[in-house]
């Protein structure tokens, strides 16, 4: 299953195209500004970005030329109303792998999105994190312990791939709502730590040992090998890891 990431300041276009996506079988995520999107290519690798052109404060142009020039590689789809070649050419040379000019049919959109996820790509979306016994693969959204399949929530699932993509590393409730909760305003400490029990129910198991830490008074962590921590206090571990 392909992970789209749609980066639309209209809300109504917005809906529009990650219902389309999501009824065909994409996994999609959701940013409705410049700096969103940035915050999400930080943290999540994609198969395929669709990227507004026309943003406030931050363009889709900038976003685009600031995660090229970082070495991002998933293939962009720009979405814009501009029509000239001159403005055409600008977002290629910039980037992009196609352009589609606003408005335009769904069944268009759905189209080149084919086209685009059927090209090799230099994304980094495939590899397959691990702690422990745990596995996740972004390419197919899967999650396994001992390998046997988890099944998780969409949210569940990337509160679980972003830990898993920091191992060992301290991220406060707030933190972690600014990376994770992106499009939902209503999101609070409370949220995260209610994710972060319902996550540790979902892939410990029966273990008496939870490979998502609470460090106390600074938030959660992933530990990446639980053998090498266990029986400490969490203090000492955040010390010793972060």
């Amino acid at each position: 299953m392909a992970k789209i990431l749609v980066v639309e300041d209209n809300r109504e276009i917005q809906e529009i195209l990650s219902f389309a996506l999501q009824a065909k079988g994409y996994s999609v995520q959701k940013c409705f500004s410049g700096k969103e999107a940035l915050s999400c290519l930080q943290v999540y690798k994609y198969d395929l970005i669709i990227l507004d052109w026309m943003m406030p404060e931050i363009t889709g142009l900038e976003v685009l030329k600031h995660y090229r020039g970082r070495g991002g590689k998933t293939p962009v789809l720009m979405l814009t109303a501009k029509t000239s070649v001159d403005d055409k050419e600008l977002g290629l040379d910039q980037g992009a792998d196609d352009y589609l000019t606003k408005p335009f049919e769904i069944k268009e959109f759905l189209a080149r999105v084919r086209a685009l996820l059927r090209r090799p790509s230099g994304s980094l979306s495939g590899t397959t994190l691990t702690a422990g016994a745990l596995a996740l693969d972004p390419a197919t959204c899967q999650v396994t312990k001992g390998g046997k399949e988890i099944h998780l929530r969409p949210k569940l699932y990337s509160l679980l791939e972003f830990l898993m993509r920091h191992p060992n590393q301290v991220f406060s409730g707030e933190a972690i709502l600014e990376r994770v909760w992106t499009d939902d305003s209503m999101a609070s400490s409370e949220t995260v730590r209610t994710h972060i029990k319902l996550l540790r129910q979902a892939i410990d198991g029966e273990s008496d040992t939870s490979l998502v830490r609470t460090i106390r008074n600074r938030g959660y962590m992933l530990v990446k090998d639980p053998t090498e921590v266990d029986g400490r206090d969490d203090t000492a571990i955040a010390e010793e890891l972060s």
